[in-house]
């Protein structure tokens, strides 16, 4: 089950391009025959249960609900796969057929439980695949000829289903496991259950604090940027300019840049609130005055309103940091870093006091491991950056004072200290609570899974075609009986 979990989270991949079937499963069709269009040709060159191989045949491997699964959805899976790292030797066809049923099964019943996914979202995931696939391949153009596809239109109604069907088998899958939760008891138990001599080994993990220095940026560099958009706006309002043109030539914003600057957003949408606030003010083809979020200076203009949602374009600019603005900011820093070594300030104090990052300054700097939630980092899976400059920092040990780029690309400063480490133990559950809990969890949420895809099988319209029904699933795709 964890394997098939892993595999299916890699096709939700935003990057990922399936391709969708428009055949027609005939009535009474037998259950080895491949269904073809446009007489293309199917050939068999390997068992399906060997690891994958490359291979020229296109049929309907299977049909899930109203979903049609084709031997070339699976090749494609692969070659998603195969862009993570994973080696060719590790994958059979079979696996990545069962997480293919799964995603689709998720998916179908979706919508029977009318889970909803906005356009909006939808668009908005489009645009940002299309942003990064032109600035990986150089140019559209170069994007459909590498997808092989004509038209660009077209291409984006495709990667326009599979993200919507991605994105409802996601939300199909949270909605099974949102209401579980696990009591004191059920984790003492989990715990309890598993023997001594299998229970896990947890890593040497440190917990860790920061001080981040921006260079402050100066007014004079901030009205260049709203004067420069100024003049933008005047040429696209007054002069009948291009906004597309001129987000194309001009904006820093690399997730619409090649696209003309365009989002598709509506009031849920993941962005700035003061980018929404503008966008939602603004009348068809109006274009707002200069404004302010963290990313930078932005202006809009509104293409297409849609009742609850709205087609934009925008430019985005970022203020230049001045060479004296940036020495100021490696002066302080280095005379922070004099203070604390020497104890004139503790880091906490310091770090409360001067360092600009929000997230972490009220705290002392500490750092919140986004991926458990808590503020251990287990050493041998932080980011290897951080793990250069902090595998050798002792206890209370000051790093260096370490170079750094925020989102926008600018120079920042930070200094990094070691609050505390724990070396390798295996599993003791008064010292490793949390982490017992969220295995005792986790383990519950696939049970839970488990039990609703083996019930939703009976419950739902599955044929499995060919070689496909010689494999051995984790679950009951075949409907055999137990």
């Amino acid at each position: 089950m964890i394997k098939t979990t892993t595999l299916f989270a890699v096709f939700t991949i935003a990057t990922g391009i399936q391709i969708y079937a428009q055949e027609v499963i005939e009535e009474g069709a037998k259950d080895t025959d491949t269904i073809i269009k446009n007489d293309t040709i199917s050939i068999a060159v390997d068992s399906v249960k060997q690891p994958f191989q490359r291979m020229k045949i296109d049929g309907v491997a299977a049909v899930i609900g109203e979903n049609v699964i084709l031997d070339s959805d699976i090749d494609i899976a692969y070659q998603q796969l195969v862009s993570e790292g994973v080696s060719a030797a590790e994958v059979s066809r079979c696996e990545l057929a069962g997480s293919l049923f799964e995603s689709k099964l998720y998916a179908h019943h979706a919508i029977q439980d009318s889970i909803e996914v906005k356009d909006a979202e939808v668009n908005s995931m489009v645009d940002q695949q299309l942003s990064y696939m032109t600035n990986e391949l150089g140019t559209v153009e170069k994007v459909l000829k590498f997808y092989k596809k004509d038209n660009l239109a077209d291409f984006k109604k495709e990667l326009f289903e599979i993200n919507k069907s991605n994105r409802l088998s996601e939300q199909m899958r949270t909605k099974i496991i949102k209401d579980i939760e696990i009591t004191p008891e059920e984790i003492r138990e989990f715990f309890d259950d598993i023997p001594k001599e299998e229970r896990p080994l947890f890593g040497t993990e440190i917990e860790l604090a920061q001080i981040v220095i921006e260079p402050e940026i100066t007014e004079e560099e901030e009205q260049k940027v709203i004067d420069r958009l100024k003049q933008f706006r005047e040429d696209i309002v007054e002069n009948g300019s291009s906004f597309a043109t001129k987000a194309v030539l001009y904006s820093q914003d690399p997730g619409s840049k090649s696209t003309g600057g365009k989002y598709t957003l509506d009031r849920q949408t993941n962005f700035a609130k003061e980018f929404k606030d503008v966008a939602f003010s603004l009348q068809e083809e109006e274009v707002s005055e200069p404004f302010k979020t963290d990313f930078g200076w932005h202006i809009i203009k509104v293409d297409k309103i849609r009742g609850e949602e709205i087609d934009v374009r925008h430019i985005l600019l970022m203020a230049e940091v001045t060479r004296e603005s940036e020495e100021k900011a490696k002066k302080l820093i280095d005379s922070l870093r004099t203070a604390i070594v020497s104890g004139t300030i503790n880091f906490k104090e310091a770090a409360q006091k001067f360092s600009d990052e929000k997230e972490t300054r009220e705290n002392g700097g500490q750092l919140i491991n986004p991926t458990t939630g808590d503020t251990h980092f287990e050493l041998t899976k932080i980011d290897p950056i951080l793990y250069d400059q902090v595998s050798k920092l002792k206890t209370n040990e000051v790093s260096l004072v370490i170079p750094d780029q925020d989102r926008q690309g600018r120079t920042k400063f930070k200094l990094i200290t070691v609050l505390n480490r724990y070396d390798e133990h295996i599993a003791d559950y008064a010292k490793d609570y949390l982490k017992i809990q969220e295995l005792a969890l986790r383990k519950k949420q696939i049970d839970a899974i488990r039990k609703w895809q083996d019930e939703k099988i009976m419950d739902t319209y599955i044929k499995v075609n060919g070689d496909y029904r010689n494999c051995e699933y984790s679950g009951n795709w075949l409907k055999k009986e137990k």
